[in-house]
């Protein structure tokens, strides 16, 4: 970082001091260059942990706290980045986890390749907007290829989302128990899921995700309820309850204080007990209220009285208290309660069902199970692991297996995985690109090339020569194989529709419009001035040259 101020020369050659001492400012093809290297990099740390056979990362904060991984999108979150072209692959990698929840790894690395390929050109003397056009173009032209090979699935398929939430986890950590994990998740997202007219949308805020470690990956467990991390209030109420009778109830079950200062003069013990007694039969007339209308299961969103724990343990009501409002919402999607605002307007019609309502011990923790709700429209997955670290990676997993069966259910087209579906794009573009003319179709040619380091990269990661392997793959598409790529549990190049290798089109789609637009984004930049960085407060107000701030925090070399 140079620490001189950078002087600017007008046509004229009369030098101009514009930025501020401490700034720095690279031009041209050295600014182009160095970006390009920084977004090859972070590409490159990614690049070894796509796939089945891929490794993981083992990330330690500034705190000392481990996090291990294979999700390209906790990685690149985790790790400090400072060059700002780096962090737009960052965001490339958050974009398409807040999309469609997988292929973040095959974004970051597509994102690379196409700014390798580019750099490669501008060597040659193309100027980075044509390269910009072309690429472009590649891309549209990429999609209409995947939209023409996809296979329309049922959305409600059960089968099909399967072996789509299957595919996804089988590159993570819980690939051993992926069917049985793949299973549960289809039975969250299906349970969730609501038709609007012809189409299906799922919300993944009703799927609770809680985690605890102990027991192993085979007792994650699907609850047709919910799970709340609370235990019961009152030793004496029962702590299980079959064909439970749920009042959810938002307001404090306690004498609500004045909100004036209120002085009470007394004057004999009897009036003070008076006192006392009233608020006592208050508390009882609130507990009787929900005896009363047949609730045997009381969920309060604030606190409950000591007095109204023990009469409502006398009534034989399981009852829980401060519970967050968001698991109320879901509660109520769960048993099909409503949640009163109120005890005077708590009516039997409020109350939700469950067939069984118990306090267990998980771990050593006490948390109430709600099970067996009639249709809930929110459900829970307990995640269980050997270790925290387990659990946090079987959440992550879990999570992108979640988004890609919303992505079928949402968009029901599918197509293979293996790399195959970019090996397909690579061959189609390269013939469309006989027809372009000028040096777009030079860029559009390098498209296809980056496209094909996604199954290279598969390759490597299995063990295979990624030439050999590569010259193979096309040669089975040219003949028509248009799902073949790479096997990696095997390390054989095979058809990965008959392997059950199947991904959804959405995200392959996401995948390639965030790489080009992040590529284009980072080849149309010829100039990266950055301010220094600021030491205290500056000078008086109108004093020195105006620097340049906001473009970048400080060293990036």
């Amino acid at each position: 970082m140079s620490t001189t101020a950078i002087p600017a020369v007008t046509s004229g050659g009369t030098p101009v001091l514009i930025l501020k001492e401490g700034s720095s400012q690279a031009k041209g093809k050295e600014a182009q260059r160095n970006n390009i290297q920084a977004a090859k990099l972070i590409s490159e740390i990614v690049r070894s942990s796509i796939g089945p056979r891929g490794m993981d990362k083992m990330l330690v904060d500034s705190l000392g706290d481990v996090t291990i991984t294979n999700d390209g999108a906790t990685m690149l979150k985790e790790i400090d980045v400072q060059h700002p072209a780096a962090k737009m692959l960052v965001e490339v990698s958050k974009a398409t986890d807040n999309e469609v929840g997988d292929g973040t790894t095959s974004a970051v690395i597509l994102a690379g390749a196409l700014l390798e390929k580019a750099e490669e050109l501008i060597d040659k003397g193309v100027h980075p907007t044509v390269i910009v056009e072309g690429y472009n173009k590649a891309a549209k032209k990429a999609i209409e290829v995947l939209e023409e090979i996809a296979e329309q699935v049922g959305p409600t398929n059960k089968e099909w989302l399967v072996k789509i939430a299957r595919t996804s986890m089988q590159t993570k950590l819980v690939s051993r128990e992926a069917q049985d994990l793949a299973e549960l998740v289809v039975g969250a997202a299906v349970q969730v899921s609501e038709k609007r007219g012809e189409e299906y949308k799922v919300d993944l805020a009703n799927i609770k995700v809680e985690k605890k470690p102990g027991g192993s990956l085979k007792d994650t467990t699907l609850i047709k309820g919910f799970v709340l991390d609370k235990e019961v209030v009152h030793s004496g109420m029962p702590k299980r309850v079959e064909g439970a009778k749920i009042a959810l109830v938002n307001t404090a079950f306690e004498i609500e204080k004045t909100e004036f200062d209120a002085k009470l003069n007394i004057s004999d013990p009897s009036m003070m007990k008076k006192f006392l007694d009233e608020e006592t039969k208050m508390l009882k007339d609130m507990a009787d209220k929900v005896s009363a209308i047949g609730a045997n299961v009381l969920i309060c969103q604030k606190g409950i009285d000591d007095i109204a724990q023990h009469y409502l343990a006398k009534a034989g009501v399981l009852a829980v208290r401060r519970v967050k409002e968001s698991d109320m919402t879901n509660l109520a999607k769960a048993t099909g309660a409503r949640v009163a605002n109120n005890f005077d307007d708590l009516s039997e019609k409020d109350l939700g069902n469950a067939q069984l309502v118990e306090e267990r011990k998980v771990e050593q923790d006490k948390w109430i199970f709600i099970e067996g709700a009639k249709n809930p429209k929110a459900v829970t997955i307990l995640i269980r692991g050997g270790t925290q670290r387990i659990v946090d990676e079987a959440e992550r997993s879990l999570h992108d297996a979640l988004m890609v069966t919303k992505d079928v259910i949402e968009k029901p087209a599918i197509v293979a995985g293996g790399g195959a579906p970019e090996a397909e794009m690579a061959g189609e573009i390269l013939k469309w690109t006989e027809k372009l003319s000028g040096r777009e179709q030079l860029a559009a040619q390098k498209f296809a090339e980056a496209l094909e380091t996604i199954p290279i990269a598969l390759a490597t990661n299995a063990g295979l020569d990624p030439i050999d392997t590569m010259v193979e793959i096309r040669a089975k598409h040219a003949e028509g194989g248009k799902w073949f790529g790479v096997e990696a549990k095997e390390s054989k190049v095979k058809d990965m529709y008959k392997e059950q290798v199947i991904e959804p089109l959405a995200v392959k789609e996401q995948i390639i419009r965030s790489a080009t637009e992040a590529a284009n984004m980072i080849l149309r930049i010829d100039d990266v001035i950055a301010s220094g960085k600021s030491k205290g407060p500056s000078g008086p107000p109108g004093g020195g040259a105006g620097g340049m701030g906001g473009m970048g925090g400080g060293d990036f070399e």
